[in-house]
Formats: C-alpha cells, structure tokens, sequence
C-alpha cells in the first residue's frame, strides 16, 4: 500500500488571466510533517484552499487517502480525514475550551452537533476525545476558561486541538506560530512534531527555523509553481532556492 496520503497532480487555478497556479505537482506521504514555503504571493494559501476544498482548482485532480476529492466540497473532505486551522484565529470566544473542543468532535456529524434539544450527554458530549485534546495541547487546566481570555498562544493551541478533535487523517496548520512569543512558540514547535505518531501534518510558515527544525519534507514555491523540493538541509543547500528569494532568511547570514 502506498504511504502518499494526498497527491495533487498539475492542479491549476486561474483568476481570470492570472495563474495563481501554474501546474502544481505534489505527493505528501502519512505521518510526516510537510511543511510548503514561499514568498508572499507564491501561491501556498491558494494550494491550501485547493487541496482542503475551500477552493476550486481550474484544473488538474487532487487525490487523498485513494480517493479522487478535486470536486469535493470541503465538508465531504473533512468527513475523509481532513482538518484545518486558518492564518486567523477562528474560534467561540464566549465559550469554554472543553466547549470549543466538544464542538469541534461534533463537527464530523453535524446533524448531532446542532440538535439543540438535548443536554451533551453520552457519545454527544465526546468525553474522552476532549480529555484526549486537553492534555495534546496542554490546556488542561485551563478546560472552562472561555477562549476569549486565553493568550494569543493558547488559542492557537486551542485551535490546533479543534483540528485534532475531528481525529482527521491529516491537519493542514496556515501560520500557526503567527504572532507568538518564544515561550509559546517552543511549546507549538512541541505539538506539531508530536502530531506526526498520528496524523499527517501539512503546514505553511514563515519562521525558518521552525520549518527547517520540525519538517519531514519542505516544499519551495514561487509565483504559483514548485521550485524545489527534499529535506530540510538540501532546501537549505540549494542555490536556486537561496537565489530566489530566501537568502539569508534560511541560510543564517551565508548567501
């Protein structure tokens, strides 16, 4: 059986008479961290919304775990196995972590989810999965505090957990060190390389050092296109990356 959990094969979009993909290749294999990097512009969020479905591709497919998904919305994909936490923060503000979690499991059966009629009681109130969450994400203590009083990097610990609390196959994670400190960011450098025993983890970052620490596999892209690809040192290495546009952003000072 092949370990390629999700492969786009020359996947395009086009607004208009831009390309804002060119033709994108791309196999990312199970339980690794693959993380797709790029200038502003390159096209790596317009991928994500590609292979999640929040977007349409112009052309090409898109396959994952054996099946063909280049016209699922994005809520059949979710039922597949796929997750995802978007650049900005998205979560219930005036509800409690464990609640925020607990919707988040629900979320795969939606019909359960929005039966208002019923306490959360059994099965509906995902116990163990919530538990489970808590203690990946580190906010046990913290299960009834409402979200909205959590630091910025408790909640975007939080919202990694909502991902988790679906039990995707795969978390596509769009900047989730974005505004941290450092504390908080050894403790998201922690969770995403852990993710890895059981799930798929596809991430787009800007923080070099992080990518290069954490990734399995990085992905290089420029204006809609793959530029390179391989391990973290070879990126690192490669001189059509550094010419391009990562310089001393990746290469520490040698150009």
């Amino acid at each position: 059986m092949s370990d390629i959990l999700i492969e786009a094969i020359g996947v395009t979009k086009h607004y208009g008479k831009f390309a804002a993909l060119g033709g994108v290749d791309l196999k990312i294999r199970a339980n690794t961290v693959h993380s797709v990097i790029g200038p502003n512009g390159a096209g790596k969020t317009t991928l994500f919304h590609m292979l999640t479905g929040t977007g349409t591709t112009t052309g090409g497919r898109i396959l994952f775990d054996g099946h063909d998904v280049t016209r699922e919305p994005d809520h059949k994909r979710v039922q597949r196995g796929m997750a995802r936490s978007f650049q900005v923060t998205s979560l219930f503000a005036s509800l409690p972590v464990r609640e925020n979690l607990r919707v988040a499991a629900q979320g795969i059966a939606p019909r359960q989810a929005m039966n208002c009629w019923r306490a959360p009681i059994g099965e509906r109130a995902c116990a163990d999965t919530v538990a489970e969450v808590l203690a990946r994400v580190g906010l046990e203590r913290l299960a009834d505090t409402p979200a909205s009083v959590l630091s910025h990097g408790q909640q975007r610990r939080l919202e990694v957990g909502m991902a988790l609390a679906a039990k995707p196959k795969a978390i596509f994670l769009d900047e989730p060190t974005s505004g941290m400190g450092i504390d908080d960011l050894d403790d998201m450098k922690q969770l995403i390389r852990g993710l890895r025993d059981a799930h798929t983890v596809v991430l787009i970052e800007h923080n070099m050092n992080i990518v290069m620490d954490i990734s399995d596999t990085v992905t290089v892209m420029q204006l809609g296109r793959v530029l390179a690809e391989g391990l973290p040192g070879d990126i690192r290495s490669d001189a059509r990356v550094r010419t391009a546009y990562l310089g001393n952003m990746i290469t520490g000072g040698k150009a």
